[in-house]
């Protein structure tokens, strides 16, 4: 092996300082990624026109495109009109019922962000579940992996993907070599493959492996320990009570977990009042919360129980209001924020009264709690406002309640987008950008969606994340870094058969999958793919096909961002993605080597 230079000593530092910021999280994930982005500018590691071109990139605004062209098909109630249908093909039968909205989440995949397609279908499972007693914890992991393997079946399923071609195209650039850009469908029959055998496993042995008897209570579990159930407590605030003049966030910070949700007064009833409210002799407050807790601030500070709730009924109306639950989504804006940063009463017009982490439940304190992708967060609202908590990217929400209707009229012109989009991405030599955006835009003209709706739905976290991560893969390549692994992982594996080396590959982008994020795992891997590849004789498309599917195999932790959504409502424990997981992982590894050979 040749001995390293200067560069190649800075570049392994600075891959090596990213992989340490992306595994212990020290900053957020993404704001990693634009720091690393600017290391490398300032150590003049790329050319300085190059720092900032991923965000022009192909694959950065195919991925927007992506984005709203799947928001504009949910928008217009296609996918949850194909989500009803499911349920009417598969009746009450738990393993059919399993096997079809896996199948149904992985097609849908193929075509919009796999977080996008599970937490279209979560509030689905969820009804099934109350509907046919089936519990969600049994439905829901295989979903979630059917979701991330439906991410495999198409060149525009998921990050990776999209990034592909651009990757092996600087390789190419670099190796002196010409690398053929694949198709649209080039990933299709191996992903397939491996959805299928995914679904056969939980319909046949995997399903002995699902939990049973957690999900089905989880949000039960959250309503019994904030008692929930005995519905709002109107009280009346009389004058000289220590309340008088305070504003809510004082009094809250130390009310023992009791929450106000609703204050009436001579201007008229204020659900879900703002923070910097102050209250006044003679208001009549909501409060939620423990019995014991409820009784004890209201001897406290003198406050006076009320018979009749005013205006405060409103809240006991079930046609109006209720309880609600919501899963903050992973990656999303809400998901590493303190609550009250969130401002979701004035915001969104909603109370949070507990917060469901894994196993423990959460009612003191929660203005100052620190938000996690997964949390299961319980609210009172009237049903009107859930809506508004429903369309916020932030959020999903699991209660069946009066929505805003679809726009199923501009439907039309949502599938003519999308397939104006694919028809121009399959027959045309057109850019995927520019084949992609053509539809997003046709999504805006149209009205299908409104240019804030499409802002909201674009994943800015995934995009910088992306964009700031092409300049790192720039330098491992075009400073010889890649070459020289590549040659040290000859040297090792030397020996070994063709097969040899794209199981180590596969097994190297599952490990880096679980600790760097997918993203990044392909930004990392595939120059050094193509490298192997080349210096064993063989196609880097191919192999780096094996790292952009490779970094699905994703099912052995709750790292992945579907993992992390679904782990709330399906009551899981590490130990259960440890153990269905990893046998997941191990047949993802055994399915893919022979259906790359097999299918490339």
């Amino acid at each position: 092996m040749e001995p390293l230079t200067t560069d190649m000593i800075v570049v392994l530092v600075v891959l090596a300082g990213a992989i340490l910021l992306f595994v212990t999280e020290i900053v957020r994930i993404d704001v990693a990624a634009i720091g690393i982005m600017l290391a490398i500018g300032l150590l003049g590691l790329v050319p300085a026109d190059d720092v900032f071109a991923g965000f022009a990139s192909n694959a950065v605004i195919s991925i927007i495109a992506v984005m709203i062209l799947g928001a504009g098909l949910d928008r217009t109630g296609a996918m949850r009109a194909v989500a009803r249908g499911i349920l009417r093909i598969g009746g009450e039968t738990e393993r059919r019922l399993r096997a079809l909205i896996s199948l149904a989440v992985g097609g849908i995949s193929a075509f919009m962000q796999n977080i996008g397609a599970a937490a279209l279908f979560l509030p689905v499972v969820e009804r099934v579940g109350e509907r046919t007693g089936i519990q969600p914890s049994r439905l829901l992991m295989p979903m979630g992996f059917a979701a991330i393997l439906g991410g495999t079946l198409t060149l525009v399923a998921s990050g990776p993907l999209i990034l592909l071609n651009d990757l092996l195209d600087a390789s190419a650039t670099s190796l002196d070599v010409e690398i053929e850009p694949l198709g649209l469908f080039a990933p299709t029959p191996i992903g397939l493959t491996l959805l299928l055998v995914g679904i056969a496993f939980f319909s046949t042995v995997g399903a002995r492996f699902l939990p049973r008897g957690t999900a089905e209570a989880v949000i039960a579990e959250v309503a019994d320990a904030a008692d929930i159930d005995s519905r709002v407590r109107p009280v009346r605030l009389p004058s000289g009570s220590p309340l008088d003049g305070r504003d809510l966030e004082s009094i809250e910070a130390s009310s023992g977990g009791v929450v106000v949700v609703a204050v009436e007064d001579d201007e008229g009833l204020t659900v879900a009042p703002a923070r910097e409210l102050r209250l006044r002799a003679g208001s009549r407050l909501g409060l939620v919360g423990d019995d014991a807790a409820v009784e004890r601030f209201v001897t406290e500070h003198g406050l006076r129980e009320e018979d009749e709730a005013g205006e405060l009924s409103v809240l006991g109306d079930d046609a109006h209001a209720g309880v609600a639950e919501a899963v903050v989504r992973p990656g999303s804006p809400a998901a590493g924020r303190v609550l009250r940063e969130l401002r979701m009463r004035k915001r969104l017009g909603v109370s949070v009264v507990a917060i469901r982490r894994g196993e423990e439940v959460l009612t003191e304190g929660l203005r100052e709690r620190r938000l996690a992708g997964g949390d299961v967060l319980v609210l009172l609202s009237t049903w009107d406002r859930l809506a508004e908590v429903d369309a916020d990217p932030s959020f999903v929400v699991l209660t069946d309640h009066p929505a805003e209707r679809p726009r199923s009229a501009k439907l039309p012109f949502a599938l003519a987008s999308f397939a104006i989009a694919l028809t121009l991405v399959i027959f045309t030599d057109l850019q995927l950008s520019i084949a992609l955006l053509t539809g997003a835009v046709g999504i805006l003209l149209s009205g299908v969606l409104t240019p804030d709706e499409a802002y909201r739905a674009v994943s800015w976290k995934t995009v910088f994340l992306l964009a700031s991560l092409i300049p790192l893969g720039q330098a491992v390549e075009d400073s010889g870094t890649a070459a020289w692994i590549a040659e040290g992982v000859l040297a090792f594996a030397g020996d070994f058969p063709l097969w040899g080396l794209q199981l180590a590959i596969a097994v190297l982008a599952t490990v880096f999958t679980l600790v760097v994020s997918n993203v990044g795992a392909t930004v990392l891997l595939v120059p050094l793919a193509a490298n192997v590849a080349v210096g064993a004789g063989a196609d880097p498309a191919q192999f780096g096909l094996i790292v952009a599917i490779g970094v699905s195999n994703a099912f052995l932790l709750p790292t992945h961002q579907v993992n992390a959504l679904l782990m709330g409502p399906g009551g899981y424990r590490v130990k259960d993605y440890l153990r269905s997981g990893g046998l997941m992982t191990v047949l993802f590894l055994i399915v893919l080597i022979p259906a790359v050979n097999l299918f490339t």
